[in-house]
């Protein structure tokens, strides 16, 4: 899955990049003992001892949380035979890291004609579960959870993650329905200082304890991993969840609209098979070897089924358990958002298309003013993409008291 193996640097590298880690992690550091010292008192597991850098050993793929227990959850015997009758592993279950490739493909003329950059992911799409460096099966426990926000991040993006916990991601609860949130997480990608790196991620675990990780390295090639080892996972740990909203971490979302959408589907009896967003219909691969899905021919070579935009889209838990059941037949697609509509083909159904998603901008002219317009936020539920302190700035504008806007406003 792009590059699994790490090249030794050579060189004056190592040293200048580990400098630069250092003066980055002593301000990284900083910032988090001042998120540490506005945390106490919250009744978090953020409160409770840390295990220690021993949970999060590479070498004996052990995974414990941040309460210092091995990954075990709280299950009720219901939970139990369901999960036995379902075959259903009553906790993650993939604790080695065995990925050698597929040899066998090589020697096939399609695979000596595909670009070189997917030669690793597709001698690799065999490998599909991964051990995990962090976890929290508590998250889920005792059916606190109503609403599981999920969002998409990488080790580097502390200040996104720090915006999306102080805005739409904070652990709340909205209209009686509890939000939890998690950030999904791969390791350092090649040329990081790996080991700083992990043990930043590891600090900020610590304090706020939202964090799932896998041992796969975080690349674009690599998002389709985090579908797949998410949907495990939920299906593994969060048996009371009733809606998942999953998202990047670079998007605003308006929590008190999406919760009304979900009111609405409910009320309709129309949550069983929700999933809709931002949906793309009729899109073929990208050729263009210049872009960020570029996807050759030899790869794949038919028009993609509906999909929605990554930015962030809702699902509901009992689809989320189909999706991961047939998602386990499909070989891996290197663009995340596609193979979820894959899934979804597999099921028969199709996204479902809403107004109020906009994973491409208010509009996508970028300059345009509309996209800075606070009266377009408050009316939708999703718009992508905002830097830190764009996404600062709307929350604030969009909940302030003074903000008055049409009681309609068209886009």
């Amino acid at each position: 899955m792009d590059h699994f193996f790490r090249r030794k640097r050579v060189g004056l590298l190592k040293p200048l990049l580990s400098l630069s880690l250092v003066f980055a992690s002593f301000l990284m550091i900083h910032k988090l003992k001042v998120a540490e010292k506005d945390a106490v008192g919250l009744k978090h597991v953020r409160d409770t001892p840390w295990c220690g850098p021993d949970c999060f050993s590479y070498k004996k793929r052990i995974v414990k949380n941040s309460l210092g227990s091995s990954d075990l959850p709280v299950l009720s015997n219901t939970v139990d035979a369901q999960r036995v009758s379902n075959k259903t592993p009553a906790s993650w279950d993939a604790q080695v890291l065995n990925c050698s490739e597929d040899a066998s493909v090589r020697t096939q003329d399609w695979f000596k004609r595909l670009d070189p950059r997917f030669h690793q992911f597709v001698l690799h799409r065999h490998c599909r579960y991964f051990p995990m460096l962090i976890n929290h099966p508590e998250k889920c426990a005792r059916g606190e959870a109503h609403i599981l926000m999920v969002i998409k991040s990488v080790i580097e993006q502390h200040d996104r993650r720090e915006a999306v916990r102080k805005t739409w991601g904070k652990e709340h609860t909205v209209d009686g329905k509890r939000i939890k949130t998690l950030f999904l997480l791969g390791s350092p990608t090649t040329g990081k200082d790996t080991k700083n790196l992990q043990k930043l991620i590891e600090y900020e675990d610590r304090i706020y304890g939202d964090i799932l990780q896998w041992d796969f390295m975080d690349t674009f090639f690599n998002l389709t991993l985090k579908e797949v080892n998410f949907l495990k996972w939920f299906d593994i740990y969060c048996s009371d969840v009733q809606f998942i909203f999953k998202g990047d971490d670079d998007v605003f979302v308006n929590t008190q609209n999406l919760v009304q959408l979900i009111d609405f589907k409910v009320e309709d009896h129309k949550e069983a098979n929700l999933f809709v967003g931002d949906t793309i219909s009729k899109a073929i691969p990208i050729r263009n070897r210049q872009s960020k899905y570029y996807i050759p021919r030899e790869l794949y070579d038919k028009p993609y089924p509906p999909y929605v935009g990554g930015g962030g889209f809702l699902m509901s838990s009992k689809l989320a358990r189909r999706l991961f059941v047939v998602s386990e037949d499909l070989e891996l697609y290197p663009i995340d958002d596609v193979f979820l509509g894959m899934c979804l083909q597999k099921l028969h159904l199709v996204p479902e298309m809403h107004p109020g998603f906009r994973t491409f901008g208010i509009t996508r002219r970028k300059v345009s003013s509309m996209n800075s317009e606070p009266c377009f936020y408050k009316n939708l539920i999703v718009v992508h993409k905002l830097s830190v302190q764009e996404l600062l700035r709307m929350w604030n504008v969009v909940h302030s008291e003074g903000l008055v806007c049409a009681r309609k406003v068209s886009i």
